[in-house]
């Protein structure tokens, strides 16, 4: 296939729905090959109908993003079949539990953190060296308006997309110098079951859906995009 991302490879976390599974269809129309993150299987073999249905390929990785060291071996699989790797979207991530932080269990803190940040650390870590050997390695992490605000009972969401924001922005900085470029990306309220789960009252008529975003992030995952070190809002492009 042609396009903005032809011959490029790019993996996209949490591809089984919502914003990664519009943004995986989106990858592999513009050209891409995808590798699929995310820990269901049926629906990873769905996204793969589809992906084939409009002429793309994708691999599929089931994996659960709370296990660093398999993130640790992806990076060096991923190596060992394609030398390099294009395009990195940080997407998946989980809500946690709306409760005042005094009441927050340790385990839901702790499993919170882990995938919002600690797995975004593990694969730059596993990464880096793969993006460093494209010719325009492109990494996009999607963070939240949480992350600004200090809303009651958000606040264990809110700590972790502003961790996700340091540690993205910073490693921009560090990049700075080099062929990748890295951004954040905040798609504001969407039609996703994150958003069902966090407003259960909400008409989620009312809502875009996801793959109205897509091309937007897209494009910050294209050779073309020389933004660094910014967050991108999506109502402002």
């Amino acid at each position: 296939m042609n396009g903005a991302m032809s011959g490029r490879i790019a993996l996209v976390t949490g591809a089984s729905r919502g914003i990664g599974r519009e943004c995986a269809m989106a990858l592999a129309a513009a050209g891409a090959h995808v590798i699929a993150v995310a820990r269901t299987v049926g629906a990873l073999e769905e996204l793969d109908d589809e992906i084939r249905a409009l002429g793309g390929t994708a691999t599929l990785v089931p994996l659960d993003l709370k296990d660093m060291p398999a993130l640790d071996r992806l990076g060096g699989t991923i190596f060992e079949r394609w030398g390099r790797l294009d395009a990195f979207l940080g997407n998946a991530g989980m809500l946690g539990v709306l409760t005042p932080l005094a009441h927050l269990e340790p385990k839901a803190f702790e499993q919170t953190m882990a995938v919002n940040v600690a797995a975004n650390w593990r694969m730059i870590r596993s990464f880096d060296p793969l993006l460093r050997r494209s010719d325009a390695g492109r990494a996009v992490f999607l963070t939240s308006g949480a992350a600004r605000k200090h809303t009651p009972f958000w606040g264990i969401y809110a700590a972790s997309k502003a961790a996700l924001e340091s540690l993205a922005l910073s490693y921009a900085a560090e990049c700075a110098t080099t062929n990748i470029r890295v951004n954040l990306f905040n798609p504001g309220p969407l039609r996703t079951a994150m958003r069902a789960k966090a407003f259960p009252g909400e008409d989620p008529a009312t809502l875009k859906t996801p793959d109205t975003v897509a091309p937007a992030i897209v494009e910050l995952l294209s050779p073309s995009c020389t933004k660094n070190g910014e967050r991108i809002e999506f109502r402002q492009m």
